[in-house]
């Protein structure tokens, strides 16, 4: 009972379609336990159910059907057959899809994960080889080094999937390292259209690199030697070198269809992965119309870790993406390497900047003319952004070119300019951008300057052409390698995308950051390192950036966490990560923002950098079950029908008052939200409850940072725990006096909370936010 289902409707209906207008594709659950008696099987219902709405000519043709977490189908509906398919009495509700995009190797060692350490988190975990995570991405090159099996045991016995075999994925592609690859693309070409398979593999195979990456991130074996075109040389390994992968392809050309991502969730929790590593992101929206996060709550339920990327939309505020309670959140750091590529001015300045190449190169101590593209006439706009087709030849030939940075990726700037016949490019930030650089594989020499250099740049080159001498303004780009030891490190990457979360602002958002920037990690044969199609260089490595990239460190980080405690939930897990997590870089203090430079804050680390020898043994831990996210969800007023939608739980929410308040999820972070109206002083408190995963007879003892204006207390301030397993209660009270604010402004101030035991430090950000209404 109360069992509910999720129908994704998106059907092809190709011979009625000039009738059928403004066709979206919709998900639809239906109670489970409706189904007449009269269908065999829950199929034939659907496609009765899809014919009711219909009319008499338009054939009825089911894409997904789903029978795992997701009961259902998907096809593709008019708005009017939608609100039709609506009024049906076994009809829950009817979701409109999205279309999501990815947010797109020193990280294990700059994450403290050594082999040689005999009682870290690598060595009681066994590497993690009982485990398997799914990566749902672009696919998997399976060829590659960083997926071979050697050395590794049996499939894991309770492995249900398989390896789906194709023209160019043949039945033995597959190995005790990668044990499973599946693609869902009906939601795509019902879109899109069918796909061209010139361009694009239908099948589990990864044309496109980003999948490929963050799977090896997640779980790649070790592999030595490894680097991009020279760069970054040393020994190529996942989080997780032992764990199993299974690839599940959802995105494609044109995107991720929610109807695909639901069914590789589908697919993925029936298969019986561990872990879910998610990549992708889009708008953010009510739980209930968020198929990302309906089927995380799904995997959840059935104990699977879910991590996702937070989205790259950095570094303005509001920007974070994945955001429910039950999803880890990912926000992406540096490490400490970089590749520096410098510009060398004319006038003898010298302009930090960083690139990564390897080709005909420019010759050493030659100066070459160097022009601004948005100043060679034309459309000043396209060209200034060096877009397909903007620049003038005979303006750019045999000069480097300083191109503004936005619209087209960094390395199709680099392809354009090569094609006018430019010799070197620099990349310049814009002001949003701010001072945060991302290396790619260029085509041709080329370096990314921060947006304040960009400026002094673009002013020599003005003050060059309005002298009265005839020279021009010169420059050249002076690659330097690999550079280790970098400080500070880490820095919140200024892409990385910020809270506060604009769907519950009383969760904190993001909640740790990983590595995210300039990733070493495996990559396609067919794919150049620059993505640009004319590329046709070949590496088994590339570096990317991105919270993508940041996602999958915690995936396989989850997946030892796991080996090495199987009783963990996926909320205790996300707990050790959480409250073991570090705010201080390599130099002792808070970690900068890379955007401006300043010290970030929560709303950009959450609660700060991983650390996983740590989140070993975190002490205590906050764990949630699936009641208490009801819980959680009636204290955020949805409505029965919302919280089905979500839960495929009957709930009842009479009793939430006795939770409280949305604050009073048993989350590991605290985030309290004022609304001024007027008042002079304002309170609330928390409830938590803590799980003892340390050892017997441990006394914590809180230490507590009050946000500054704040007074917060704690009660008891101190916890006395008996035996492991036992759990506790605690009370935060915090008050807050009212500040000035212009109306529709608000103000964040944080703090900590510490439960300490003299082994173990137990920290929650808190977080104290002013509102002024407008």
């Amino acid at each position: 009972m109360g069992f509910f289902l999720v129908f994704f409707l998106s059907l092809i209906s190709f011979a009625s379609s000039a009738s059928r207008v403004d066709l979206k594709t919709f998900i639809v659950r239906v109670q489970h336990d409706a189904k007449p008696s009269i269908f065999t099987n829950h199929k034939h219902w659907y496609e009765s159910s899809l014919s009711s709405v219909l009319s008499p000519s338009t054939p009825t043709q089911l894409l997904h059907v789903y029978d795992t977490v997701f009961h259902g189908f998907s096809a593709k509906l008019s708005p009017t057959e939608a609100l039709k398919l609506q009024t049906l009495p076994h009809v829950i509700a009817v979701i409109p899809e999205q279309v999501r995009h990815l947010q797109t190797t020193r990280s294990p060692l700059f994450l403290g994960l050594k082999t040689t350490d005999k009682a870290g988190l690598l060595k009681e975990s066994d590497f993690g080889s009982d485990l398997v995570i799914g990566v749902i991405d672009t696919g998997i090159w399976p060829e590659r080094q960083s997926f071979n099996d050697r050395g590794l045991g049996p499939i894991p016995s309770k492995w249900k999937g398989q390896c789906v075999t194709t023209k160019d994925f043949g039945s033995g592609t597959c190995n005790k390292k990668l044990i499973g690859a599946r693609y869902f693309c009906s939601g795509y070409e019902a879109t899109n259209g069918k796909m061209n398979e010139t361009s694009e593999f239908r099948s589990p195979r990864d044309s496109d690199g980003h999948g490929t990456h963050t799977a090896s991130i997640a779980a790649g074996r070790y592999v030595f030697p490894a680097s991009t075109l020279g760069y970054a040389k040393g020994v190529a390994a996942g989080m997780a070198p032992k764990a199993r992968l299974a690839a599940y392809k959802v995105c494609w050309n044109a995107g991720c269809y929610d109807s695909d991502i639901l069914a590789a969730f589908d697919s993925a929790v029936g298969d019986g992965v561990d872990v879910i590593s998610l990549s992708v992101g889009g708008a953010v929206v009510p739980y209930y119309l968020d198929a990302i996060a309906i089927g995380a709550f799904a995997a959840a339920d059935k104990g699977i870790f879910v991590s996702a990327s937070a989205g790259n939309g950095g570094p303005g505020g509001l920007t974070v993406t994945n955001v429910a309670p039950w999803v880890a959140t990912i926000g992406a750091g540096t490490i400490d390497r970089d590749f520096p590529a410098d510009v060398k001015l004319g006038n003898g300045k010298v302009v930090p900047g960083v690139g990564l190449y390897n080709g005909p190169g420019l010759s050493p101590g030659q100066m070459y003319p160097l022009v601004y593209a948005g100043s060679g006439g034309g459309d000043g706009y396209s060209s200034s952004l060096c877009l397909e087709g903007s620049l003038d030849p005979d303006f750019v030939r045999g000069k480097i070119v300083l191109c503004d940075r936005g619209i087209n990726s960094r390395a199709a700037k680099g392809d354009v300019v090569k094609k006018a016949g430019g010799v070197g490019m620099i990349i310049a930030n814009g002001v949003f951008d701010g001072e945060g650089l991302v290396v790619d594989c260029h085509v041709l020499p080329a370096t990314a300057v921060g947006a304040s250099n960009a400026d002094d740049i673009r002013q020599y080159i003005d003050s060059a052409s309005k002298s009265n001498s005839p020279a021009t303004a010169t420059a050249t780009i002076v690659f330097k390698g690999t550079r280790l030891g970098v400080r500070p490190a880490p820095v919140v990457a200024s892409f990385s995308a910020r809270g506060p979360n604009p769907e519950t602002p009383e969760i904190l958002k993001p909640d740790v950051i990983a590595p995210g920037l300039n990733i070493l990690a495996a990559w396609p044969d067919k794919v150049g390192p620059s993505g640009i199609p004319s590329d046709d260089r070949r590496t088994e490595f590339n570096i990317l950036s991105g919270t993508s990239m940041a996602c999958p460190h915690v995936s396989g980080l989850a997946a030892l966490l796991k080996a090495a405690h199987p009783e963990w939930s996926p909320a205790a897990i996300k707990s050790a990560l959480m409250t073991t997590s570090y705010t201080v870089d390599n130099r002792g203090e808070i970690m900068i923002d890379e955007s401006n430079g300043n010290t970030s804050t929560v709303f950009d680390f959450g609660s700060g950098h991983v650390h996983p020898t740590k989140a070993m043994d975190p002490g205590l831990v906050y764990d949630i079950t699936p009641m208490d996210y009801i819980d959680f969800l009636c204290n955020s007023n949805y409505t029965i029908i919302n919280i089905q939608v979500i839960t495929r739980k009957n709930a009842d929410c009479s009793g939430e008052k006795r939770a409280g308040h949305i604050g009073n999820l048993n989350y590991p972070s605290f985030s309290a939200v004022f609304q001024q109206y007027g008042k002079h002083k304002m309170s609330t408190h928390f409830i938590r409850q803590v799980t003892n995963v340390g050892g017997p007879n441990s006394v914590y003892k809180v230490t507590i940072r009050p946000p500054s204006g704040t007074l917060v207390s704690v009660e008891p301030p101190q916890l006395v725990f008996r035996r492991v397993g036992q759990k506790l209660n605690f009370l935060v009270r915090v008050e807050a006096m009212a500040v000035k604010l212009a109306p529709g402004s608000s103000s964040m101030k944080s703090g900590t909370i510490i439960w300490s035991d003299g082994k173990h430090n137990v920290t929650s950000p808190i977080v104290v936010t002013m509102q002024q209404p407008l």
